[in-house]
């Protein structure tokens, strides 16, 4: 079953029927969000919004891990993450979206693993932080669905809930980064350790800090984002049609 994870600007799945919607108890604590579990065109799908309603939740204080247990408690047998970013690539367009294929973590104090304390100690391979094969799923179903994206990028996660500088900025690109973002990690690495394939699809809010002519505000990054939900809730419908 596929699960969708709403980032910033993507609160709720148009369309989706639901026939279960709760706020998740795991061992690791409650989901960030109300967990709907429902028909999509026909598919069963799950969509959980990361923020919470209506934002409520920043990227520093998600539980990622009770995120990603309760999605795998329910079923899912495929992530594909909405993460809102912004673009430290010059040539990605504000509304475009992208398809990462590398990311880079910068973030500090997460809870990034699921094996601690008497759980005992788990090394997951992560060379492929987006899962290959899921990746090339998604691709393709945007290229069938005629959705113009750019395939590949190296999302750089940072902590938040501050913007960057644009020091920051100019180092991230010399790390290789192309986008940047604040959610991408812990959730990522979690999905590998519950072995759920994982990939995401980026929408750009805003230049990144240093590379555009005015300070960023965090509405206007919502605002560029919303357009795509209606995209994204078609390439969700196509995925979910689809045998995991």
């Amino acid at each position: 079953m596929l699960a969708l994870v709403g980032g910033s600007g993507l609160y709720e799945l148009e369309g989706l029927e639901p026939r279960r919607t709760e706020s998740v108890e795991t061992g690791f604590g409650s989901t960030s969000g109300h967990l709907v579990e429902g028909d999509l065109e026909g598919s069963q799908v799950i969509f959980l919004p990361r923020h919470g309603a209506g934002h409520s939740v920043p990227a520093h204080r998600v539980n990622y891990r009770a995120n990603i247990r309760a999605l795998a408690d329910a079923g899912a047998t495929r992530i594909l993450a909405v993460c809102t970013v912004g673009a430290i690539d010059p040539t990605l367009d504000i509304g475009s979206l992208v398809l990462p294929d590398q990311l880079i973590d910068y973030t500090w104090g997460r809870e990034h693993t699921f094996h601690e304390g008497d759980c005992g100690v788990s090394h997951v391979d992560f060379t492929s932080p987006y899962d290959p094969e899921l990746r090339d799923e998604v691709g393709g179903a945007m290229a069938g669905l005629a959705i113009p994206f750019t395939d590949g990028g190296t999302y750089g996660a940072v902590q938040g809930p501050r913007f960057e500088t644009a020091a920051e900025i100019q180092r991230m690109a010399k790390d290789g980064c192309t986008l940047v973002g604040m959610t991408g990690m812990p959730e990522a690495a979690l999905a590998r350790e519950a072995g759920i394939p994982y990939a995401a699809i980026c929408p750009v809010g805003n230049l990144a800090a240093g590379l555009a002519d005015r300070a960023l505000e965090f509405g206007e990054v919502v605002r560029a984002a919303e357009p795509r939900a209606r995209t994204i809730r078609n390439l969700a419908v196509e995925l979910a049609r689809r045998p995991s």
